[in-house]
């Protein structure tokens, strides 16, 4: 394949979505997807939930064969580029081939932390991947005991998951208290009694001094007090981006591939989105973040592909995430910790929604959690007030009788 056009390198939501962006933005030219997985680009939010899959039957495809060729969009699954070639604009692989690009999208995702002690384990799991997915389903059932190390998102996901089917879950975090990088410790707290009624035993402020293989299953010391014996471990500490093509490559990296507000590298024929980057959010003065979520991957997708396809368009999305939890469903818009004031509402069943506002009362925030769908529509109005830059009174935040569409039209 000779003819210079865009080369994308991750077939994961990042990716995919870019590669169709790109043709929707009337992009004509030879559009190749890379992708080390053999399996089609997938969705990975639905891996860590209760319902997770046994095999990859249970794929939710973002799109089938029959789209990428429709869309004329080659894919290359279980290939893994190895170098990009700056000055002769080429990325290659192992077998010495390559393909040369006019523009090229770095969406190579993150990858688990390991955890050093766990290696020698054969115990001891990770989940990124759909195989590591069914890795771990094909373990859960009745009287299984597993223990989770780590407090975040995937290992209470996963701790929701194990309970579901059966197994006896232990949950290890070695901070004081959940969540504690992600959500206010109201709503960690909430989850963390919700864990606890369904049979989960979690321990925080715990020190791991090491794994011991037994004949069946894994021995998990701990700094202190009595071993626990697993069938099996599964660690969740957090992610690392895969930023080692680009820093081999020669571009800027700073807790992810440094991007600018349009996405592109400090080469301007090298964009970088999703999981893999970091950038500026105008609407926190230009802070540098990095996002690890689904609705993050899906918007840098379609923005990426806007700008190469001409555009010089800044990412100006507001962040947001969401997570299940047993019946609870827990949403995030904007950055909590860029508040200095806190105002709760409280809604019915026990949903709650927190704001978060700034020094100068301008709303920075907002973090809900509640059955089902309860605090579905209040985060959305609070993103758009966020967005907005809005200043709202405090005591209109806090009654449940003042609808935020109000202060919205305001």
């Amino acid at each position: 394949m000779d003819a210079r056009g865009a080369v994308i390198v991750g077939a994961g939501e990042c990716g995919a979505r870019a590669a169709f962006a790109l043709r929707e933005e009337g992009y004509a030219g030879p559009t190749t997807l890379i992708g080390e997985e053999t399996h089609l680009p997938y969705e990975r939010p639905p891996l860590s939930k209760e319902g997770m899959a046994s095999d990859a039957s249970g794929l939710k495809l973002i799109a089938d064969a029959a789209h990428f060729a429709d869309a004329g969009i080659r894919l290359l699954l279980g290939s893994k580029v190895i170098a990009i070639d700056r000055a002769a604009k080429t990325v290659s692989f192992r077998s010495g081939s390559t393909i040369p690009y006019e523009m090229m999208l770095l969406a190579t995702g993150a990858r688990p932390r390991r955890l050093p002690l766990a290696e020698a384990s054969g115990h001891c799991l990770y989940l990124r991947t759909q195989d590591e997915a069914n890795a771990i389903a094909s373990r859960f059932r009745q009287g299984a005991h597993v223990v989770i190390v780590g407090g975040g998102f995937i290992g209470l996901e996963l701790a929701a998951a194990a309970s579901r089917h059966g197994c006896t879950v232990s949950l290890l975090e070695a901070a004081p208290r959940l969540l504690a990088r992600a959500v206010p410790p109201e709503i960690a707290e909430v989850i963390g009694n919700v864990h606890r009624s369904n049979g989960v035993d979690i321990r925080l402020g715990v020190s791991i001094a090491g794994f011991q293989d037994m004949d069946r299953g894994v021995e998990v010391h701990l700094a202190e007090g009595a071993p626990l014996r697993a069938d099996f471990c599964i660690i969740g500490i957090g992610a690392v981006p895969n930023t080692e093509l680009a820093q081999e490559a020669g571009l800027a990296v700073d807790n992810g591939i440094r991007v600018d507000g349009t996405l592109r590298t400090d080469d301007p024929y090298i964009f970088a989105a999703g999981d893999c980057c970091s950038f500026p959010l105008s609407i926190y003065g230009g802070r540098r973040v990095r996002l690890e979520t689904w609705r993050n991957a899906q918007e840098q997708g379609t923005l990426a592909a806007k700008n190469m396809a001409g555009g010089n368009i800044e990412h100006a999305a507001v962040p947001w995430f969401w997570s299940d939890q047993y019946d609870r469903t827990l949403q995030i818009a904007g950055l909590p910790d860029e508040g200095t004031q806190t105002v709760r509402r409280d809604l019915a069943d026990g949903a709650f929604l927190l704001f978060h506002l700034a020094g100068d009362g301008r709303l920075v925030a907002a973090s809900g959690i509640g059955i089902g769908n309860a605090i579905a529509r209040d985060i959305r109005l609070a993103e758009m007030l966020v967005a907005r830059r809005a200043v709202p009174a405090a005591g209109s935040l806090a009654s449940a009788a003042v609808k935020l569409k109000t202060l919205l039209a305001a």
